[in-house]
């Protein structure tokens, strides 16, 4: 493939994370996909070879962190390795889920920060730069002493619900803490906002108490950062269900729907469609007829044209 003059002395790799949305990437930008080999030795230790030049071009690292988070972020350490070991100008880690960003607080005694932590790590890697998407706490852009490009999918979200009648519409955010890119998000899409009133108790149990905002009889969409197991949205459901809303639609970028959590979800009869983005691979056997899922790959694809072409990145992230 001829490169496209935009992107000249680029060089995409990615890890085995998600090879899918890395290649829709590299179509977007008319690139290619470097190989990238991967070898596991009888002591399970792990080897990345980079098999294409990285000598003084600007280089991007392709790897979400998702399971199993522990393999991929070692692979894309040793990645970032290998870049800096064969003399990379610039190398930009594309991380479109970052999993540890959850851990970004001192919550209990002697507990980790592994959102800190591994910032620091992929820093000391070799990494110059990172892309990201959709942090679950904001304050972790901060644990990074490298620039981090902090994009969102309020977007991509918003043009797939705008295509419908919202005259009657309100989005709700399950917490006070997502609120700010609920409220955003409804400024897109020209509705109000509501917030429910959230406590968590433990790791699985979650108790919201009230909605504040007008729901009653309203056309509902459920905006979140991410679902994992789905507690929070079942909680916020039992109470929607209380004020008498007409429907209710769930939206977040990232769909991790650990376990059985996309079942159980998609088996609520009072959930009409969840809308999630590829920031994370969806298996074949995950899917689901009420699941729709939007790619990010053309907001990524120029974000990394832009990094690379020294453009402004902050009109992609600006709600």
């Amino acid at each position: 493939m001829e490169q496209n003059a935009a992107v000249r002395d680029i060089t995409v790799f990615s890890g085995s994370a998600h090879p899918g949305l890395a290649a829709e990437i590299c179509d977007y930008l008319e690139t290619p996909l470097e190989p990238c080999q991967v070898r596991r030795f009888a002591n399970d230790c792990l080897e990345v070879q980079l098999q294409a030049n990285c000598r003084d071009r600007d280089v991007f690292l392709i790897q979400p962190l998702v399971q199993p988070v522990q393999e991929h972020l070692m692979e894309l350490l040793l990645m970032l390795d290998a870049a800096k070991g064969a003399s990379a100008g610039r190398i930009t880690v594309v991380m479109p889920h970052y999993a540890y960003a959850r851990s970004d607080k001192k919550d209990a005694p002697r507990i980790s920060i592994g959102g800190r932590l591994v910032a620091d790590l992929l820093a000391t890697a070799g990494a110059s730069r990172v892309l990201t998407m959709t942090l679950h706490s904001p304050q972790v852009h901060g644990f990074f002493g490298i620039p981090v490009d902090h994009l969102h999918a309020l977007r991509e979200l918003a043009s797939h619900f705008c295509k419908d009648d919202l005259a009657n519409t309100v989005v709700v955010s399950p917490d006070l803490g997502n609120a700010k890119p609920a409220a955003a998000f409804a400024r897109i899409l020209d509705v109000p906002v509501a917030a429910g009133a959230k406590q968590r108790f433990s790791n699985d149990v979650v108790r919201i108490s009230a909605i504040i905002g007008d729901v009653d009889g309203r056309d509902v969409i459920v905006l979140d950062d991410e679902i994992a197991k789905g507690t929070t949205v079942i909680e916020l459901l039992a109470r929607l269900k209380e004020r008498g809303v007409r429907s209710i639609r769930v939206a977040c970028t990232h769909g991790l729907f650990s376990g059985d959590a996309l079942e159980r979800l998609a088996g609520r009869p009072e959930i009409d469609e969840i809308v999630c983005t590829n920031t994370v691979p969806m298996p074949a056997d995950q899917r689901h007829e009420k699941l729709t899922v939007l790619s990010i790959a053309p907001a990524l694809a120029e974000a990394m044209r832009r990094i690379h072409n020294g453009e402004s990145v902050s009109v992609l992230f600006e709600a």
